[in-house]
């Protein structure tokens, strides 16, 4: 039997909350996230009007501030969105309790088997976004499809506001004449990569046996040689546990001081915050990776008595692994920072405390 699956994505959350509580932000560029003075601010969410300008999520402050200097910005409110976010997931387990949170304002469900017997993912779909609507006065975005990875593809195709169902009988053309780029596990460096082997769609990568993908791309390009034809056998996670949130990003150019991977390390960290703080997770074990030029790596990591709460503490961490780490006459091309051994949801808040290993 093929799944019915949903994934709903809430409209510029953060900024939509703000702009819902708050009616002087209303039709403003509007951004949440830090603010163009702040050391390593970064865009957590850009309303609409601020998207206009190019402003997007993870981009740092300055540079949203230069591309459009009327911007306002606002701190945060996680309490806020937490909130909001309880009363959304409450909203989708009237109708199905496999649900996957993948941060507070973005979740995969599965309604194969819907809990009111309704049968069509599309109402259902449709069902969510109204009660959204007139619960919270806010508005989603819905992709339906039969497996998780075009359901979120989907998703993101009608924005503000949208609902796009993607049945079995479109998916391989769909997937045919998708950019690689909008690939899962596709960034940067390996959409350039792609490109320059002349893979610009999903057709031309359907063109490459299993045995070049893998060999081109790892293990990740027998992915891409399923998913190109709509397979995807993934099932909704209802009770999915996070073990890990990591960024990283290749350097055009070697890095060859610790001074010149100070800066970057720095980017990278305020990245990794914001995807921290959008899902609610607080970890106590911060590890650095460092890929160098001949595509050797090492890991260094440090853990505390308590979980990493602001970008000060964790660029304190992360400046602490950079001194100890042994890169003398090291190269390096590729930086990496995760966190990890995260708190129970029900734990109770702890008063910060000193470092206790590095390894």
């Amino acid at each position: 039997m093929q799944r019915k699956i949903i994934h709903i994505d809430m409209d510029a959350f953060y900024a939509s909350v703000e702009q819902r509580d708050f009616p002087e932000y209303r039709g403003l560029p509007l951004v949440v996230g830090g603010s163009p003075e702040g050391r390593g601010g970064v865009v957590a969410t850009a309303s609409y009007e601020a998207r206009k300008f190019g402003i997007r999520s993870a981009m740092s402050s300055k540079t949203a501030q230069r591309l459009c200097p009327e911007a306002l910005f606002v701190f945060p409110r996680f309490d806020a969105y937490k909130a909001v976010s309880r009363h959304i997931r409450e909203i989708f387990h009237r109708y199905t309790d496999i649900i996957e949170p993948l941060s507070l304002d973005e979740a995969f469900l599965d309604v194969t088997e819907d809990k009111l017997g309704i049968g069509s993912a599309i109402e259902i779909a449709a069902q969510i976004k109204k009660a959204i609507r007139e619960e919270l006065q806010l508005t989603a975005s819905a992709g339906v499809s039969v497996n998780k990875f075009v359901a979120k593809i989907a998703s993101d195709m009608n924005k503000p506001d949208g609902l796009t169902f993607i049945g079995p009988s479109k998916i391989e053309a769909f997937m045919e004449a998708l950019p690689v780029e909008k690939f899962f596990g596709v960034g940067k460096v390996t959409a350039r990569k792609m490109k320059a082997m002349g893979l610009f769609t999903g057709k031309d990568l359907k063109q490459l046996p299993e045995q070049v993908l893998v060999q081109k791309f790892g293990k990740t390009g027998k992915f891409y040689y399923q998913i190109v034809r709509g397979i995807d056998d993934r099932e909704v996670q209802a009770h999915r546990a996070t073990k890990s949130v990591s960024v990283e990003d290749t350097y055009q150019e070697d890095l060859r001081s610790k001074a010149e991977m100070l800066p970057e390390l720095e980017i990278l960290a305020a990245r990794l915050m914001s995807r921290l703080q959008r899902s609610g997770l607080k970890g106590r074990t911060v590890t650095l990776k460092f890929k160098f030029h001949d595509f050797t790596l090492i890991t260094r990591s440090l853990s505390g008595t308590a979980p990493v709460r602001e970008l000060g503490e964790l660029l304190i961490m992360v400046q602490a692994i950079l001194e100890k780490a042994p890169l003398e006459e090291k190269r390096v091309r590729l930086l990496g920072i995760g966190i990890a051994n995260f708190e129970s949801p029900d734990s109770k808040e702890n008063t910060p405390g000193t470092q206790l290993k590095l390894f």
